[in-house]
């Protein structure tokens, strides 16, 4: 992949996404739709896993308003959807039948009848919320009660759909990176710094070699030091962060292997990353703090941990010792 570094200037240099020209925050879209739905290992739709409902939902902003008008009904209106020719789609959302067609097509889909099946399959296997739980924005006027169903129904959600959103090659891939790493660095900054401090306490249980700082100036003086044989880790729900899109662009540099952790949206980090693994938050509308996108990254973090145990054969050594160590330190 490029590292695209006009781009990549022009998101380190502006204090705003306004600052990015038109031009190119199309370019930076076009290569991020490439990297959620293109034929690579790592697409979510390529391989089935991911709700086609979630995805549309996700690009919606970034297509064309032909594609847009057919997705947006697609996901206010599944149910009446799988009931409609693609000319009869083509219709009542004021488009012509070969849009259908191309929008399948544009979608991973070999024809509309094949998105019919993917929406049908996405509809079947929606979760339902066990009773009493609420799944929904929080607004200022609920209840103690409800403010605990709606907390515990998205981070439940939120949770489950990240798991639909990263199939098993792309898991595979990153555990072989990272068994394979001699070093493993980990950026973020805010909310996704905790989460990669906490992965690498979970590391350093397995004897691996990490680097992790807080600060993004260490950060970006660490990732200097990478060479081919390294791996960095980075997470941003957003994709967007200035420093964490810097330190991957210099560890590319020196020609570190990169896995990025961020939503599905379009974004540019996505086209920077080796390896793409995907977190799903509820946190569109209003986000007061990264809740459900944290839960959503340390679950996938944990994830990786308990596979990273079952390929290393010496795991359960290096943690054992590890709790002997500390045991001697707590009280009796």
């Amino acid at each position: 992949m490029s590292t695209m570094p006009g781009i990549l200037y022009s998101y380190i240099k502006g204090t705003s996404r306004n600052r990015l020209a038109m031009a190119e925050r199309r370019e930076v879209e076009r290569s991020c739709n490439r990297a959620l739905i293109g034929n690579s290992p790592t697409s979510p739709v390529a391989e089935a896993s991911m709700s086609i409902l979630k995805v549309l939902s996700a690009k919606l902003e970034s297509m064309t308003q032909a594609d847009r008008q057919i997705a947006q009904f697609i996901i206010d209106y599944p149910e009446r959807m799988l009931t409609l020719s693609s000319a009869a789609l083509a219709e009542v959302t004021g488009r012509s039948q070969s849009s259908v067609v191309k929008f399948s097509q544009k979608m991973g889909y070999g024809g509309y009848q094949q998105l019919k099946l993917a929406v049908s399959k996405a509809k079947a296997l929606e979760w339902q919320a066990p009773g009493g739980i609420i799944h929904g924005t929080i607004e200022a006027s609920d209840s103690y009660v409800t403010i605990l169903q709606k907390l515990i129904g998205s981070k439940l959600l939120s949770m489950r759909e990240t798991l639909a959103a990263n199939n098993e090659s792309t898991i595979d891939a990153a555990l072989d990176a990272l068994v394979n790493a001699r070093k493993v660095q980990l950026a973020g900054v805010g909310a996704s710094s905790l989460v990669a401090k906490d992965f690498s306490y979970k590391l350093l249980k397995l004897g691996r070699m990490v680097l992790i700082d807080s600060d993004s100036h260490i950060q970006i003086s660490n990732a200097s030091g990478l060479n081919e044989a390294d791996v960095l880790v980075a997470l941003s729900h957003s994709g967007r962060s200035l420093e964490t899109l810097r330190i991957v662009e210099i560890a590319r540099q020196r020609g570190a292997k990169v896995i990025s952790m961020t939503g599905l949206q379009p974004n540019p980090l996505l086209d920077l990353a080796d390896i793409h693994l995907f977190t799903v938050a509820d946190e569109e509308r209003v986000r007061s703090s990264a809740i459900t996108s944290r839960d959503a990254q340390l679950m996938l973090m944990d994830m990786l941990f308990i596979q990273l145990i079952r390929r290393q054969a010496d795991a359960h050594d290096y943690i054992h010792n590890s709790e002997s160590a500390v045991t001697v330190l707590k009280s009796r």
